[in-house]
């Protein structure tokens, strides 16, 4: 298989100036840098997310003093969604001993990888990034519950099936088109791809954008209307989605079989305008503000100007309520490693073991304040990802509206395929540096 696509770095966006770091960060504290992109071509996307995480965390401090009585350090570093000004937030970041990284851009990730061994340091890229570390026993330093973009691409061939009519064979003769940001991210599900449209037999039909192209797409939708794919799948990001939209509507591609990755926001799809109704996306979340955490939120920081974002009605919204998923996670990793560890202000090993322990289940969503905002995430030594199902969501042309049940990945695809990439990127980087300690013995 090859591993080309993990050699590319993503197109370079906005340069922008990294803000300054304080000197040096109380001891009895925890640090959680946040890599955010608040501007440029991508801060469509970036914008709300980074409100969600910032704004979680915040809540924490002023809400409960932190985190098991330590309070938080929370810092952001602008990376413009570029590989190389993320890189320079990493080396930032490195001596303050921070307890996570959210890289949060799959060309950030990946050259992170390496580094989280050799620093200590954890890399939560959630949902993105190297599909093939969720295999914990060769990437015991990263994690990317809970989906990877391999299962994400099988989830929506399932739900593709079904509205055919049936299991997969009903793909077979179907013509697929995959419009993708040609960079880290849309190329990561390439090699499954491949893989697939041989095996269950449909042809796929690939349509790259570059990232200084996200706002012109029409020579691909000229060559989507020549082709006529029977449906098209979307990984976007920032500028790329919602003029995707915008051009499905404008090439009168039917939004019924327009369907996207985890993404899109609410304001990708309504600016296609009314026509844009039906484009669908996957999700593993509850969108909406009425969660008590949510609300402790809007009462802690945002009603007390301590949040940037641009208006009340954003909170709640696709991609604010992922930044504050996100944050969960990091915050649930947090009290799970001092759980395990007995220290109260955690280091990065402690929070590696604490995110291979993390066990969310509905007893603590409801505890939390989330009840039913989303499904259980429990994380192993050996599966950092968990693979866990996700939903369809429907623009209705005001919001997003769930429309499937959960949806489990073609696990018996996907996992000889990461089980093999996993293997063949730790010989391509050899010595690739073993666990620590056997799974069957870690915490």
């Amino acid at each position: 298989m090859s591993l080309k696509h993990w050699a590319y770095a993503l197109a370079a966006a906005t340069v922008l100036s990294l803000p300054a770091i304080p000197a040096a960060q109380a001891e009895d504290s925890i640090y959680v840098p946040l890599f955010t992109y608040r501007t440029g071509p991508f801060a469509g996307s970036g914008t709300p997310i980074a409100d969600g995480m910032h704004d979680y965390l915040t809540m924490l401090n002023e809400r409960d003093g932190g985190i098991g009585g330590v309070k938080l350090v929370i810092e952001e570093c602008e990376t413009g969604y570029d590989t190389k000004k993320g890189l320079e937030c990493y080396e930032s970041v490195k001596p303050k001993h921070p307890v996570m990284v959210n890289p949060w851009s799959t060309g950030i990730t990946l050259p992170l990888i390496p580094k989280a061994a050799v620093d200590k340091i954890p890399v939560l890229s959630m949902a993105y990034g190297l599909s093939a570390s969720a295999k914990g026993d060769i990437f015991p330093w990263v994690f990317n519950p809970p989906a990877t973009y391999w299962d994400g691409f099988t989830q929506i061939l399932k739900y593709i099936a079904a509205q055919e009519g049936g299991g997969v064979e009903k793909l077979k003769g179907k013509k697929i088109g995959y419009i993708f940001l040609d960079a880290s991210f849309g190329r990561e599900p390439l090699p499954l791809i491949e893989s697939l449209s041989k095996e269950l037999g449909f042809e796929a039909k690939l349509y790259p954008v570059a990232a200084a192209d996200m706002q012109n797409q029409s020579s691909q939708w000229l060559n989507v209307r020549r082709d006529r794919p029977d449906y098209m799948i979307l990984y976007g990001w920032g500028a790329l989605n919602s003029t995707a939209v915008k051009e499905a509507v404008k090439t009168n591609y039917p939004m019924e079989k327009f369907i996207s990755i985890w993404w899109p926001s609410e304001d990708d799809a309504r600016g296609g305008g009314d026509k844009a109704t039906g484009f669908k996306t996957l999700n593993w979340h509850a969108v909406g503000a009425n969660f008590p955490l949510i609300a402790d939120i809007q009462k802690y920081v945002v009603d007390k100007g301590k949040s940037q974002v641009s208006s009340k009605d954003k909170v709640g919204q696709v991609l604010y309520n992922r930044g504050v998923y996100n944050s969960m996670l990091i915050a649930e990793a947090i009290r799970t490693a001092q759980k395990v560890s007995g220290h109260k202000v955690v280091t990065g090993e402690d929070v590696r073991r604490g995110l291979e322990d993390l066990n969310i289940d509905a007893a603590r969503y409801k505890e939390m304040g989330l009840e039913n905002f989303a499904g259980p995430v429990k994380l192993t030594c050996a599966d950092h990802n968990g693979h866990f199902s996700t939903f369809i969501q429907r623009w209705d042309g005001k919001q997003y509206v769930k429309v499937s049940d959960y949806i489990t990945p073609m696990t018996d695809k996907v996992e000889p395929l990461l089980e093999a990439d996993a293997k063949a990127y730790a010989e391509k980087n050899a010595p690739w540096p073993k666990r620590t300690e056997p799974c069957d013995k870690a915490s």
